[in-house]
C-alpha cells in the first residue's frame, strides 16, 4: 500500500495534474476535451495523463476515434485514510495545547489577583 501512496502523492505534486482529476471527478472526458483549458502540447498533457494512469489514478479506454479518460479514485481514498491518521494526531495535540493554554490564562488570572491584592482576604 505505501508504494501505491508514493505513487499517488507523487503524482498529485503537481498542480496541473491536480487540475485533470479535478476535471475527471466531473466525469468521463476525451483527452481533447481534458486539454483545452491548458496552454501546452498535446503531447505534454499525455505525458501528465500516462503519471496520473501509472498511479493508478485514472484509467483511459479507446472506442473508436474517442480516447475517454475516467477518474479511478480508491488510490485517493488509500491517500486520504492514511492522512487521517496524521489529522488525528494534530486534532490531539492541538487539545492538549487548547487545556494547557487555559491553564496558563486561569494560573495568570490567579497571580494578577494574588498581585494586586484582590485576592487576599479581608478583615
Amino acid at each position: 500500500m505505501s508504494d501505491q501512496i508514493t505513487s499517488t502523492f507523487a503524482a498529485l505534486a503537481d498542480p496541473t495534474r491536480r487540475a485533470i482529476l479535478a476535471r475527471l471527478a466531473l466525469g468521463e472526458t476525451s483527452v481533447t476535451e481534458i486539454a483545452a483549458p491548458f496552454e501546452m502540447s498535446m503531447p505534454a498533457i499525455s505525458r501528465h495523463l500516462k503519471v496520473l494512469e501509472k498511479a493508478g489514478l485514472i484509467s483511459r479506454g479507446r472506442e473508436a476515434q474517442w480516447r475517454p479518460c475516467k477518474l479511478k479514485a480508491e488510490p485517493l481514498k488509500q491517500a486520504a485514510d492514511w492522512l487521517d491518521e496524521y489529522r488525528r494526531f494534530w486534532e490531539e495535540s492541538f487539545d492538549r495545547l487548547d487545556e494547557y493554554l487555559k491553564t496558563l490564562q486561569i494560573k495568570e488570572k490567579k497571580d494578577a489577583r494574588n498581585k494586586n491584592g484582590s485576592g487576599r482576604k479581608r478583615r
